[in-house]
């Protein structure tokens, strides 16, 4: 990722490195963390990231968006480096415009495991993330009532078209599909899906109104071990950021896992620090003082 000149705090990370930056891997999730509210990214945090780069660390993204609701915005950013996307589902070259890899979740398993929520649940609002680099997301009228739609960041975001029939939610291969259910919150239908299909497919919180299901096991710490793999580096090279506890097996793969100020409590208690918000640079808050040289 460029940065314009420093400016600001920022300005006080010396020209002159130290070379023992303590990581060689700097991962941030997207949204709630390296953006701030309005989409952005300050000043001040592109010069640490920068820095850190300088002193040999990669930069990663690490994402529960999608290549295509992901690669506008590393354009933007004009970030080249690898990006972990769809919770870890895939691993994309921002500078080559390519996708690396891709894991896709068995559609008629997804089909046994609606029928069991339904069954326990009742109706069952969905929607699908199909697979590729242009894979758009789209939602049965159910789920679109439930939920009010995909969240989406910014209005630059691609919006999820809205299918008539949901067996076209499995017309395509996807990468993973969200789930909504009237009446309940986040965190209670994520726990109520673990324990009724968690032996069967990955349930995780990736945004206030978020639940999504995943292929088993898939977690953004499977999409950056991959990046970190390719790039030669481990998890013991590695500092990561996060908010939501679709982040929580990224901040626990690493060596040393941050949470943003107003995370959610469970990503708070498996980190090894908390920083401040995105709109207040908390990663360059963190960073900041390991770019500056030891004396003596």
């Amino acid at each position: 990722m460029t940065s314009p000149a420093p400016e600001g705090a920022a300005a006080g990370i010396p020209p002159s490195l130290p070379e023992r930056f303590p990581y060689r891997l700097v991962a941030t999730d997207l949204d709630g963390t390296l953006l701030r509210d309005d989409g952005t990214i300050s000043q001040r945090t592109r010069t640490a990231l920068t820095a850190a780069q300088a002193a040999g660390a990669h930069h990663v993204v690490a994402t529960g968006r999608s290549v295509r609701w992901t690669r506008h915005i590393l354009d933007g950013l004009g970030y080249r480096g690898l990006a972990v996307c769809g919770q870890g589902a895939q691993l994309y070259h921002a500078g080559e415009h390519r996708l690396l890899t891709s894991v896709t979740l068995d559609r008629a398993l997804a089909r046994s495991v609606v029928a069991r929520l339904e069954e326990e649940l009742g109706p069952v609002g969905l929607a699908a993330n199909r697979d590729g680099l242009d894979g758009d997301i789209v939602m049965d009228a159910r789920y679109a009532h439930a939920a009010g739609g995909i969240y989406r960041a910014n209005e630059d975001d691609p919006y999820p078209a809205e299918v008539p029939d949901r067996e076209a939610l499995f017309a395509e291969p996807i990468i993973k599909m969200y789930l909504a259910c009237p009446g309940m919150e986040a965190d209670a239908l994520s726990a109520a899906a673990e324990s009724l299909v968690g032996d069967a497919v990955g349930i995780v919180v990736s945004g206030p109104s978020l639940v999504e299901m995943l292929p088993l096991g898939l977690t953004k710490a499977t999409g950056l071990s991959l990046a970190a793999r390719r790039l030669g580096v481990r998890a013991a090279d590695t500092i990561a950021f996060g908010d939501m506890p679709n982040d929580i097996p990224m901040l626990t793969w690493a060596a040393h896992g941050v949470a943003m100020a107003g995370a959610h409590p469970a990503v708070r208690a498996v980190s090894d620090e908390v920083t401040a918000g995105n709109d207040a640079d908390g990663i360059a808050l963190v960073l900041e003082p390991l770019l500056v040289p030891a004396r003596g």
